[in-house]
């Protein structure tokens, strides 16, 4: 027996176990090889039999410790068919820890072997520690050969096949498919195309290509990224047995560090104890060898793995070298820098993140991407070796999605595999994959699938997802023995879930160490765990499900282990999980359920939050793995309309994810992806969406492949409208790919290829698919390689395709926008067979009508590339913009252009600005473009570098224009045959031009026969020029206007233009500006364009509108210049010679009296003269004296107007008109002194009709002197003091004077803050006065004089005193002092302060009809009603009682019922908007219940209760005699109103009812309606905002049809309807006048029956329809309505469409006074149809057009309209759309048009 078992003493246990075991000698190879990865199994003995091999294997074994003796015990029991009478003793014996022999565990035996590769190394010894060796250069040259081939040896060893696991097919170990690679920075290889490969067909070109960087000295480093799973340390291996395999020859060395083990090594290392401590040992002669690599640096290659996962920071240190001890990191960085071994080559793999500071910047960085779908289908052929499971496994990948979406990831198609290889054989097709539908119901199978026997054992994967766990809560990956029982490691040993091999933690220690097979497979386990286990709670577990930000590029230095965790924590959340989590955990189903909700839960909640792009990628993973419809579609619904992803890694599964989430959303969705370094065939995982409306990539990621897979799905998302694909590496091969995938996309709007660098040919590829395109709006080539000729390629293209609306090309600007046709995409792409005639017309009809802009912006163009633009452009459509700015065209260019304008049929602009025009070129250009018969502007500046034409539209191109022509058509005297001609602008602007210029230029300007407007401005014409000009205009013919604006002129060249006046007979408006140097001669300015382009221009001398002619007066207008009297001389004597009418505007900045002096005695040789005006102008105080004696010196001065010494106006009437004149001296200065010799020279007029010295400082002397003169002036009219520093005593001083001025009929003073005095004369003298005296504070010393002056006033007739600080006593002693004179008719009293506001009016005769008392805003308290009832004395028979928003309390209630009882002959009370309690209220029905002859009864706004509304009734019932009364907004109800009713049935003289605003809807209007027929002489009824319905409107239509004398119906605000409506206008009252029907609910169909009905009605006064429906719909009558006085049409949705038939109808009205048709949709047409009527309406008073859509077109014509005489007085048109200057431009013309908020003009009461 062996020593080995007689060591165990077990001698029978062992020889069963051995004969055992010689049955399956590879099972026993696969186990020794796990738990000894180090061991060599080649060295064995090949000629000893199989029991001694047996022996052999379990005796290393068992020297490895108690630990994997244990581990190993349990996988025979677990694994092998063990009997079991051997499998008890075995357990027992050896799977416990108190059946191992101690004395084995100290034996030499059992210490860990230094060598990693047993058999090729030497003994261990220290590199750092050995002598170093003085050996000659052969024998150095000869250690370094022996040891590279002692390490390509070790490498063949380690990859030499491999044996596979327990149930796992060959092909699984030998299969292998390199995912794609993709360079990401400049670093990328010379000879290497973008997503190059790894390829396998033996020449690997693409592996040496990973190794070519540009960077032929420094350092060599590439960093390899890739996500989880896509194979980084495979390739890394995969590498390293390329190189064994004498692949990669280019490097003699290659080492292969993992830092996953590199972070358990805790000592500091040098750098050749990294490479032959921890790597390969040489034999002998260490330091040569390592001497030897540094010589050849260039031949090394050194890959570390898991950069990602290094754990220990190194410290910076300034210098390292080999002898350095480090971390491993630091020895990294070195290596990486340069400063260790310089000149080798380091490859580095990792997860995305935040790479080491220790990477140098020019590190080459390559993405890892996974399997595409023809890799998926390699690999699954090469792992499927049977053809018949080969072809069925194809099969279900072919046809599943999701399954293609997991096997886009290397490590999960593995998984994928394992798990069809079992579920394949005996499945349907489709079945198996049904089975795999997401990633962790993969790994499920997958678990299940390994199980021996299908049998899983729960409590070995629980204690298994536990070690996961923990390891990922420590950041551990790496388990050694002591981490992991042995039963555990049995079972995943047994289950091919963790794998094993040798681990270094430091120079000679060797360790075992243990792994899962892959992290996700660790983070599997460990979502298992926080699922299954008891221990974890719900609270713990829902902490586990979250969404990592993923913002790795920017911030996290390492990933976390935990990343996929939340997404396996999701698809174990699934139903489809729950029987395998109940097993495991050992629970039933509703333990389990309650887990799963509370995950689900969680999810919801994340569902509901704001989640950034990398969230929402993670979120879509988790919810798709939960596999529930209804969380899907709450997160797809929760998405933002507009997705973005910025600048984290995105890969085919992330897509799939997403895509799978949108598939349940409703809304479409824009999609931005931005920065994001993308998998090639990423964009595959998008066919088939049809949410995406807008697609963006912007990524210089993105190549040819990413476009060749884009192309694949673009047709099938069939609701993409934008598609963008910027910045991007696409070359013409990716462009090959996408344009025949563009032509199957008919319904994209927006196409963006911007920034990608495409060549001439790509361009003109894209290019050609804008006719298959026929929905495209845009289509942006910006920033792109385009040549001279491919740009004009492109322009042929522009012109060509009849969708193309406009191409804009501006450096690196390329850009194309596309109208599409009114036909759909299916009849543009229909047979043209079947088109026929009929379509070939439609076709040239759209390229008839097509206009094309183009814009060649600083694009090199130079002559002979205009010259084939021009050829072009000829035969291409009408044109709008042509814009070639920022060219190099010089002069024969740009007349070139010019000349071919004629040809081109520009419609609106050609802009040739910034290209080199000279001086002698204008002359070229301005001759060229003078046969242009469309030009309306030539604008050329030589210092700004324009030069710009602008073109008037013709009206066969332009619909709307042509429209807008017969408007105006209509409006004037032109015929409808005579065309409408446009004025051209001509503007030569900065252009140097001098007195020599000028003979050419107007040679050329000749040649144009509509020249309107002339701009010189400027130039240097000077004094010279002007009057060259003034000689040369008359050959130029009729002008609009003339600019010679800074031309250096002076004074004497400005009197030089004045006679123009006489020789040019369109000059109307001469301005000069001396110091701005502003010179402008214009023409009529109703010529004018006044909305820049709004309207179209007349030739001068044509009559404007059919409306009459007016005679436009000359303006000369000259400012900003010195006036002395020589000059104002000259002027005036050179006006006298100007035909009239004329207007003179002068302004200067001081005008002394001399000069003053000498312009007033010209003005008598002016008879043409209209106006004179001086402003801005400052004089002296003797000017208003001058000017007040102009009176008598010019007869013609009909108004001296002078404002603050600074503006003057004066203006003249002819000799027809014999108005008065008008003065006014307002804030002058005027004082005392000046009072009488103003009043003499004033008292020179015939008729002074008004005069204004408001704003003075006349004080109360001045102001009494002025009152003694007042009988010499012979005003008739009104004079106003007001502002002029007076007193109390000014205002007694009225009082005494009053009598003396018998002309005066009223006197107002106010010596409040406002301190107004104004006067008002006629022109005979007056019955009676009235005096106005507010704010005049008398005290008691005060009303005696008050009282003297009043009573000398026999003739005043009213007296009003306003807050004049009367108290009681103090106005009982004025009543008692008053002399009631005969004259006396009216006495009104208000104290603010006392809240006391009385007015007694007293009759001239006994007449009891007139005797009448009105208290408002009163408190009638006690101390107030004394001095009523002394009042009251003087009326004992008082006819009429108002009260309105007074304070009743209770006494002075009880002292109203007294009163009203002694009130028998009372016929009117009023008690509105009042306070008053239940009880007062009881008081006041009491009193007037003994007012048996009352007529008339007002208690509205009122706030009755129900006690209050039945004492009301109980009054009702007695008042017989009761004509009018009024109950609105109380509120009465329904209920109130059935007991109203029954007291109305015996009111038979009841004439107005008035219930509006008490909501008694359709119940009481029933009631209503049932009295109606009782009320025979009811006239008006107002039933206002009361929810009335049809219901009850019909049955009031019915019953109001007996009121035969009903003539106001208000039935407002109620919601009647057309039936309402019909059953009215069948018996519409005959003598009806007023009808109101706002907010109605009234239709069309209602308002024409209505309008029916009211046509022809001879009462009719007032009318409102507001606030209703009526669309296109608007009254119209056929007989007209000869009272109607208003109608109300606001916010009635009335648009042009009803313009004509409206103004129609208002014409046959000839009593309108007021219109309203604000908030509506009218425009311009409406606008001019009402212009056109305006003259008709004589009696029209106001216009309202507020909020509607007039532009200043529409205001113009309303201007026009208004001119013809019309009456009216305002036209509102606030809130159009007419900017404000062209709105004060239009009020400055015609001052009715109103466009403020506010309404300045004064309106009468709605309904008087």
């Amino acid at each position: 027996m062996d020593p080995v078992s007689l060591q165990l003493g077990t001698s029978h246990l062992w020889s069963w176990l051995v004969r055992l075991l010689s049955k399956d000698p590879e099972w026993l190879n696969a186990k020794v090889k796990f738990f000894l990865p180090k061991m060599d199994l080649s060295s064995e003995d090949k000629a000893q039999d199989a029991a001694q091999g047996v022996i052999l294997q379990l005796g290393r074994l068992h020297t490895q410790g108690r630990a994997t003796w244990q581990a190993f015990i349990h996988c025979v029991c677990m694994e092998l068919d063990v009997p079991l009478d051997l499998e008890v003793p075995l357990l027992s014996t050896w799977g416990h820890g108190d059946g191992f022999p101690s004395q084995l565990e100290t034996g030499e035996e059992s210490q860990p072997v230094s060598q990693l590769h047993h058999g090729l190394k030497r003994p261990y010894q220290s590199c750092g520690s050995s002598p170093r060796l003085k050996q000659c250069k052969k024998q150095q040259l000869e250690l370094a050969r022996k040891y590279l081939q002692l390490l390509k040896t070790s490498a063949q060893q380690r990859y030499a096949g491999g044996s596979p696991g327990p149930g796992q097919p060959l092909a699984f170990h030998q299969a292998y498919i390199p995912p794609i690679l993709q360079w990401s920075r400049t670093t990328a290889p010379i000879h290497t195309q973008e997503g190059a490969t790894l390829a396998e067909d033996g020449t690997d070109v693409s592996i040496r290509d990973l190794f070519n960087t540009r960077a032929d000295k420094g350092p060599r480093v590439t960093v390899l990224l890739g996500k989880a799973g896509m194979g980084k340390t495979t390739l890394a291996h995969r590498l390293c047995q390329r190189w064994a395999d004498g692949q990669l020859d280019r490097f003699q060395a290659l080492f292969l560090f993992e830092f996953r083990q590199l972070n358990l090594v805790t000592c500091l290392l040098t750098l050749p104890q990294l490479l032959f401590d921890l790597y390969v040992s040489p034999e002998a002669g260490s330091d040569s060898v390592f001497r030897y690599l540094e010589d050849n640096a260039d031949g090394v290659l050194l890959i570390f793995d898991g950069l990602d996962q290094a754990l220990h920071p190194h410290c910076s240190r300034e210098k390292e070298g080999p002898e350095d001890p480090s971390p491993a990191l630091a020895l990294f960085s070195g290596l990486c820098r340069g400063t260790l071994l310089p000149g080798c080559w380091v490859l580095a793999t990792s997860r995305p993140g935040k790479l080491p500071d220790c990477l140098p910047v020019e590190a080459a960085t390559v993405h890892m991407w996974g399997f595409d779908r023809p890799r998926m289908e390699e690999y699954v052929g090469r792992v499927f070796s049977d053809p018949l499971r080969q072809e069925a496994a194809l099969a279900e990948l072919r046809e599943s999605r999701h399954l293609r979406s997991m096997c886009a990831v290397p490590a999960l198609c593995w998984v994928t595999c394992l798990c069809l290889h079992r579920l394949l054989p005996g499945s349907s097709p489709g079945q198996a994959a049904a089975l795999l539908p997401t990633v962790t119901q993969n790994y499920v199978q997958m678990v299940a699938t390994l199980g021996p026997r299908g049998c899983l054992p729960p409590k070995s994967l629980l204690d298994l997802s536990e070690v996961a766990l923990r390891g990922l809560e420590t950041g551990k990956v790496l388990f050694s023995v002591g981490d992991i029982h042995p039963s555990t490691m049995a079972s995943g040993a047994a289950l091919g879930l963790l794998t094993s091999f040798c681990i270094c933690t430091g120079p000679g220690h060797q360790d075992t160490g243990y792994a899962f097979t892959h992290l996700s497979l660790q983070e599997f386990f460990a979502a298992l765990y926080l699922m299954a286990s008891p221990k974890v709670d719900k609270t713990a577990l829902v902490g586990h499900v979250t969404l990592n930000s993923h913002w790795v590029l920017r911030t996290k230095a390492r990933p976390g282990l935990l990343d996929h965790l939340p997404t396996f924590l999701a698809g174990l959340a699934s139903c489809a999980c729950r029987p395998f989590l109940s097993l495991v955990a050992q629970r039933d189903e509703t333990w389990v359920s309650a887990k799963q909700a509370a995950v689900m839960q969680a999810l919801r909640k994340l569902a509901a939050r704001r989640l950034t792009g990398p969230k929402v990628v993670a979120l879509c993973h988790c919810v798709g793995e939960t596999q529930e419809p209804e969380l899907a579609s709450l997160v797809a619904q929760s998405l933002p309309y507009h997705l973005s992803f910025h600048n984290f890694p995105l890969t085919y599964t992330d897509l799939a994810a997403l895509t799978n989430i949108l598939g349940h959303r409703n809304a479409p969705i824009h999609l931005d992806f931005e920065g994001c370094p993308l998998e090639p065939h990423c964009p595959e995982a998008l066919a088939g969406c049809k949410q995406v409306e807008n697609l963006s990539f912007k990524s210089r990621k993105c190549g040819d492949a990413f476009a060749e897979a884009l192309s694949r799905s673009l047709p099938t998302m069939g609701n993409l409208k934008k598609l963008g694909l910027s910045g991007s590496k696409i070359t013409a091969r990716g462009i090959g790919h996408l344009v025949p995938a563009l032509r199957l996309c008919p319904q994209l709007e927006e196409v963006s290829f911007q920034d990608n660098q495409l060549k001439d040919w790509a361009v003109l590829n894209i290019v050609e698919v804008l006719p298959c395109l026929p929905r495209l709006q845009k289509l942006d080539l910006s920033r792109n390689n385009v040549s001279m000729s491919t740009l004009l390629c492109l322009t042929k293209v522009a012109v060509a395709c009849p969708t193309v609306r406009t191409l804009q090309v501006r450096e690196a600007d390329l850009i194309f926008l596309l109208s599409p046709p009114a036909e759909t995409a299916a009849e543009l792409q229909g047979a043209p067979d079947l088109l026929g005639n009929a379509g070939q017309r439609r076709r040239r009809a759209e390229l008839q009508d097509r206009s094309l802009t183009l814009r060649l912006q600083q694009c090199h163009l130079r002559v002979h590339d205009v010259q084939e633009l021009i050829a072009q452009l000829q035969e291409g459509p009408h044109l709008d913009v042509v814009d070639l700015s920022g060219n190099q065209l010089d002069d024969e260019g740009c007349r070139l252009m010019a000349e071919a304008t004629s040809q081109l049929r520009i419609a609106r602009k050609l802009d040739l600005s910034d290209n080199g025009l000279s001086v002698d070129g204008v002359h070229c250009v301005l001759s060229a473009a003078s046969t242009c018969q469309t030009l309306e502007e030539l604008h050329i500046s030589l210092l700004h570098k324009t030069v710009v034409f602008t073109f008037a539209p013709e009206p066969e191109q332009q619909k709307g224009i042509r429209r807008r022509a017969a408007l105006w058509v209509s409006l004037t005297h032109l015929m409808p045959s005579e065309p409408l001609l446009h004025a051209t602008r001509i503007r030569l602007t900065h252009c140097g031009l001098q007195a020599k210029h000028l003979e050419p230029l107007c040679r050329a300007l000749r040649g144009s026969c509509r020249l309107g407007h002339l701009d010189f401005s400027g130039n240097a014409l000077g004094d010279e020029g002007v009057a060259q000009l003034a000689r040369l205009l008359p050959g130029l013919g009729a002008l609009q206007s003339l600019d010679l604006s800074e031309n250096g002129l002076s004074l004497d060249a400005v009197l030089m233009l004045a006679p123009c006046f006489a020789t040019l007979q369109w000059l109307l408006h001469l301005d000069i500006s001396s110091e701005s140097q502003h010179v402008i001669l214009r023409g009529d300015r109703r010529g004018r364009d006044l909305a820049g382009g709004s309207l179209p221009q007349f030739p001068a001398g044509a009559q404007f509108f059919a409306f009459g002619q007016r005679r436009v007066p000359r303006t000369f207008c000259l400012s900003q210049c010195q006036l002395e009297p020589l000059s104002l001389t000259r002027l005036c004597e050179t006006l006298e010679k100007c035909p009239g009418p004329l207007e003179v505007k002068l302004s200067c900045e001081v005008l002394s009296d001399k000069s003053l002096e000498t312009l007033l005695h010209h003005l008598p040789r002016l008879p043409q003269l209209r106006l004179l005006q001086l402003s801005q102008t400052k004089l002296s105080p003797k000017s208003p004296l001058l000017l007040a004696d102009l009176f008598s010196l010019c007869p013609r001065v009909q108004k001296v107007d002078l404002r603050s010494l600074y503006h003057v106006t004066l203006h003249f009437k002819s000799s027809e008109e014999r108005e008065g004149e008008c003065c006014g001296f307002t804030d002058c200065g005027l004082s005392q002194e000046h009072v009488e010799p103003l009043c003499w020279l004033l008292s020179k007029c015939e008729e002074l009709n008004q005069l204004d010295l408001s704003a003075n400082m006349l004080g109360d002397d001045g102001l009494q002197c002025l009152l003694e003169c007042l009988p010499q002036l012979p005003i008739s009219g009104s004079l106003d003091l007001s502002h002029n520093s007076i007193s109390l005593e000014s205002a007694l001083g009225l009082v005494k004077t009053l009598p003396s001025c018998p002309r005066v009929r009223e006197a107002s003073v106010n010596l409040g803050s406002e301190q107004s005095f104004w006067m008002h004369f006629s022109r005979q003298e007056e019955a009676g006065k009235t005096l106005r005296l507010s704010q005049c504070s008398f005290g008691p010393e005060h009303v005696p004089r008050l009282a003297a002056g009043l009573n000398q006033s026999l003739k005043l007739t009213a007296l009003t005193l306003t807050q004049c600080c009367l108290g009681l006593e103090q106005l009982t002693l004025l009543l008692s002092l008053l002399r009631w004179p005969v004259g006396l008719f009216s006495l009104s009293i208000s104290e603010t302060q006392q809240q006391l506001c009385l007015q007694l009016e007293f009759p001239r005769q006994e007449n009891p009809e007139a005797v009448a008392l009105r208290l408002a805003h009163c408190d009638l308290g006690t101390h107030h009603n004394l001095l009523v009832w002394r009042l009251m004395e003087t009326c004992a028979r008082l006819r009429q009682l108002s009260l309105s928003q007074v304070n009743l309390c209770d006494t002075s209630s009880l002292l109203l019922q007294s009163l009203l009882q002694s009130l028998s002959e009372l016929k009117t009370f009023r008690l509105t908007s009042s306070c008053v309690s239940s009880k007062g209220l009881a008081h006041v029905m009491s009193g007037l219940s003994h007012c048996y002859h009352l007529e008339e009864l007002d208690l509205s706004n009122n706030r009755f209760g129900e006690e209050d509304t039945r004492v009301l009734m109980g009054v009702l019932e007695g008042m017989c005699r009761l004509k009018r009364l009024n109950l609105s907004h109380l509120p009465l109800g329904s209920a109130a109103l059935a007991e109203l009713t029954q007291g109305l049935s015996h009111m038979t003289l009841l004439q107005s009812l008035r219930l509006s605003h008490n909501q008694i809807r359709d119940i009481g209007a029933q009631h209503l309606a049932a009295v109606l027929s009782e009320l025979p002489e009811l006239r008006k009824i107002d039933l206002s905002g009361n929810g009335i319905g049809p219901a009850g409107g019909v049955q009031l239509a019915e019953s109001l049809a007996l009121c035969k004398h009903l003539e106001e119906l208000m039935l407002g605000y109620n919601v009647l309807g057309n039936d309402t409506v019909l059953r009215l206008a069948q018996r519409l009252p005959h003598h009806l006048r007023v009808l109101h029907l706002p907010s109605s609910g009234l239709s069309l169909e209602g308002l024409l029956i209505l309008s029916q009905a009211l046509d022809g009605c001879p009462y009719v006064e007032e009318i409102s329809l507001a606030e209703n429906s009526l669309a296109i719909g608007v009254p119209h009558f056929r007989q007209g309505l000869p009272l109607l006085r208003q109608i109300d049409l606001v916010s009635c949705e009335i648009d042009n469409h009803a313009a004509k038939p409206l103004a129609a109808s208002l014409v046959l009205c000839p009593a309108l006074e007021e219109i309203l048709l604000s908030w509506n949709l009218l425009g311009d047409e409406a606008a001019a149809e009402l212009a056109q009527v305006l003259p008709q309406m004589g009696r029209l008073k106001r216009m309202d057009l507020e909020k509607n859509r007039i532009t200043a077109c529409g205001a113009w014509l309303l201007v026009e309209g208004l001119a013809q005489g019309s009456g009216i007085q305002v036209i509102r048109l606030w809130n159009n759309p007419i900017s404000p200057d062209v709105a004060q431009h239009l009020q400055s013309q015609e001052p009715r048009l109103d466009f403020a908020f506010f309404d300045k003009q004064p309106q009468p009461p709605r309904g008087s």
